[in-house]
């Protein structure tokens, strides 16, 4: 102890003495291609800690805990790393997901059918919600609903009488065509009043996840 005061205070007073070789040495700390000496004292490792959730010491704790204990930084990392292996398959599922939308809608487009494609969040639809999108082209309207908590309906929003724009009415369970006051059933988009004749066309869908996606168009004429 006495040396290494002695050589710092050397060091001190005059710059151009020599530094001791020894790394650990106090005069040496912070200069080029040197670290503090503590950097090379082994660090405990918190994960490695076994602590009780009371936070007392093992002498301090009940019996039984010697027999049962619990890892407590253990037990937070397991929780870290099985959240991060949910975010990974999480990742990779929608992943996959989308590659194999694409895949479909190049098989589609080669045999002339319409691609799939994202029409709306399901959390952004509630129960007696009602919303628009654009399929398969983007002036084809079409209106979705959804009647009860597991079902979902879509159609074109152009009236087979005439092409007006149709409007649900979901308290009536009717869709209501302003233009010549033609009306159609919700849930079957068949006529029921006015001049309309042929029925809605269906917009065929599927959940993935938590997203609708429309897959294609069902012409009908009955």
């Amino acid at each position: 102890m006495a040396r290494d005061d002695n050589h710092r205070a050397n060091v001190d007073s005059d710059p151009r003495s020599p530094i001791d070789v020894r790394v650990d040495t106090p005069g040496r700390e912070g200069l080029a291609g040197t670290t503090s000496a503590s950097l090379y004292t082994p660090l405990q490792d918190s994960e490695q800690v076994t602590l009780a959730p009371d936070g007392r010491p093992l002498d301090q704790q009940p019996p039984w805990r010697t027999d049962f204990p619990i890892d407590w930084p253990q037990d937070h990392y397991v929780e870290r790393r099985e959240f991060m292996k949910f975010m990974v398959l999480t990742s990779l599922a929608l992943a996959v997901g989308q590659f194999s939308i694409a895949v479909q809608n190049w098989w589609r487009r080669r045999r002339g059918q319409p691609e799939i494609r994202r029409v709306a969040a399901l959390n952004d639809l509630a129960v007696g919600g009602v919303a628009t999108f654009s399929y398969p082209g983007e002036h084809d309207d079409c209106v979705i609903m959804r009647p009860g908590e597991n079902e979902l309906i879509a159609y074109s929003q152009k009236c087979t009488h005439l092409s007006c724009a149709v409007r649900p009415l979901m308290d009536e369970g009717v869709i209501h065509c302003p233009c010549h006051e033609g009306y159609f059933d919700l849930r079957s988009g068949r006529p029921i009043a006015g001049p309309p004749r042929r029925p809605l066309s269906i917009v065929r869908l599927q959940v993935r996840g938590g997203d609708v996606y429309a897959t294609g168009i069902q012409e009908r004429t009955i």
